[in-house]
């Protein structure tokens, strides 16, 4: 019954998006979700990276953690910020 989707099958699908959407906001939903996307990449990298670094760092010198800066996308310097991470106050 939901076997494999055929191009008549397809195209009749995308016709019923853009009659539910319409044509004008289609290109924005796009971009909107290809910005959430990067973000979401970037952000999952970011978080890899630092874990890699923390697992090898040795715990005996401890250091303040370095500001970073965190942006909407790459390449938009406009709505980049820096942020302060938060620090562990606990005592081990």
């Amino acid at each position: 019954m939901f076997g494999r989707l055929g191009a008549p099958e397809i195209i009749l699908i995308l016709v019923v998006i853009v009659l539910l959407f319409g044509a004008k906001k289609l290109p924005d939903m796009a971009r909107s979700l290809g910005k959430s996307a990067r973000i979401l990449k970037s952000e999952a990298k970011a978080m890899k990276e630092e874990s890699n670094a923390s697992a090898q760092a040795p715990a005996s010198d401890e250091q303040p953690p370095a500001q970073r800066t965190i942006q909407a996308a790459p390449g938009d310097v406009s709505s980049s910020r820096p942020v302060n991470e938060p620090t562990d106050t606990t005592q081990r």
